[in-house]
């Protein structure tokens, strides 16, 4: 009898637990979020996504994480299908595209209502985010292109560090003595990104990739893009730069697979906010020094500060008040930034600067000494990427400029000439 009571007991206390949970479940709202990254930014993210939900126990947060291009792929196919998350990670040179395909929820009316602070941002850190008048991305950090160096490789082959100023004729010298000296790539072949094209035309040329609005190529003379691509042929056969078949059947496994981590290279090209990704992957013992991009000779800096990203609210969100709600805090909240390290980008709420500064890592505080440099080396920012850019890049720059002249099939003359034609013929639409 005792034990028949004892069981009962047992089981309606099961019950009531059980029930209580799925009290608390029901009671949930369910937002969705999206970003793309490195291993380091997934296992951050998801540490303060983790805090908020605990902040906010009515909240139950459903990620998902991919690669860069991934990302792109994915959620192309999830907006065909009416399927996007509440909130997105985006990014500057797309981000025109897809308010154009009203994809996108305006967030003005967030702003004005205090639920998205932003008081202790300035102006130029959100300008980024805003297309025909209307703020459609939060920033997540400024950011600006970067070349890392190996110090402790360049000392062991006797070159001192470049000047701020350096040229790609410098470049080209020192990655040369690199490789002679010791033995390594001077730099991966990273180098051949599409962003590279753009900081070089408006370095040389004072212009962009694209004109003012976006009906056509900004420049008029290809012979910057055919040196620069001349240069990259020399470096690949010489063995001072890794070869694009190597690159190519690497995949893209974010910057922890850059040749410099594991001391392969000596230099690397990337974001100025994977540096902690970078450095994480290599090991805190590393003598990592971060650089100005080298700029064309005469010309000005190579450099602009760019948004690193954005968190924007889809046009197909289910619950945009709570989405909203989430990017306020990821943002402005000194404890969330905390967790997430920096890894986005310098943040943009002075608040959060000043808390995160007498806390700062090693990589954190070179990332925020370099934005500092950077502020005094820059370019202005240009007009982001026009509708096409993508087409352009899936389509013409990647198997009909790069593929084709980095495996010798054409000279970058002749590409130069085809990606001309194809890209004002998709611009001119």
């Amino acid at each position: 009898m005792k034990t028949t009571k004892l069981t009962f007991v047992l089981t309606l206390i099961s019950l009531l637990v059980l029930s209580s949970v799925a009290v608390i479940a029901q009671d949930q709202t369910e937002v969705r979020i999206s970003w793309w990254g490195s291993q380091t930014r997934h296992d951050l993210t998801i540490e303060a996504i983790e805090l908020y939900e605990e902040l906010n126990p009515d909240i139950d947060i459903v990620y998902e994480f991919q690669g860069w291009g991934d990302h792109w792929t994915k959620l192309s196919t999830q907006a065909a299908g009416g399927e996007l998350p509440d909130i997105m990670q985006h990014d500057y040179a797309r981000i025109e595209e897809w308010v154009n395909n009203d994809l996108l929820m305006p967030l003005d009316g967030y702003i004005e209502d205090g639920v998205i602070d932003t008081e202790f941002i300035a102006d130029s850190s959100l300008a980024g985010g805003m297309v025909g008048g209307a703020m459609y991305g939060i920033n997540l950090g400024n950011n600006s292109e970067v070349f890392t160096l190996d110090a402790d490789a360049f000392e062991a082959a006797g070159i001192e560090l470049p000047a701020v100023d350096w040229t790609w004729a410098d470049f080209e010298e020192i990655a040369m003595q690199l490789h002679a000296e010791l033995g390594i790539y001077a730099i991966d072949a990273d180098i051949t990104s599409e962003q590279l094209w753009k900081s070089l035309y408006m370095s040389c040329c004072d212009t962009w990739s694209y004109n003012t609005d976006g009906s056509a190529l900004g420049y008029d003379d290809d012979s910057y893009i055919v040196e620069y691509y001349n240069m990259l042929l020399r470096l690949q056969e010489a063995g001072a730069m890794e070869s694009y078949e190597d690159n190519v059947a690497a995949g893209d496994n974010g910057v922890e697979a850059n040749l410099i981590v594991p001391g392969e290279a000596a230099m690397s090209y990337h974001w100025s906010n994977q540096i902690v990704a970078v450095s994480t992957a290599a090991g805190e013992d590393r003598n990592f020094v971060m650089h100005t991009v080298p700029r064309s000779e005469g010309g000005q800096p190579a450099n602009y500060i760019k948004p690193s990203m954005f968190f924007s609210i889809t046009s197909q969100a289910t619950q945009p008040d709570e989405a909203a709600a989430f990017i306020d805090w990821f943002v402005n909240s000194v404890e969330a930034n905390e967790i997430l390290s920096a890894e986005r980008g310098v943040p943009v709420s002075s608040v959060v600067r000043d808390a995160l500064l007498p806390e700062l890592g090693i990589a954190q505080a070179e990332m925020f000494n370099y934005l500092g440099i950077i502020e005094d080396n820059n370019s202005p920012i240009r007009p982001a990427d026009p509708a096409g850019h993508a087409d352009i890049i899936n389509n013409i720059w990647l198997p009909e400029f790069v593929e084709p002249v980095m495996f010798g099939m054409v000279s970058p003359e002749e590409a130069a000439q085809i990606l001309r034609e194809e890209a004002d013929r998709i611009l001119s639409q």
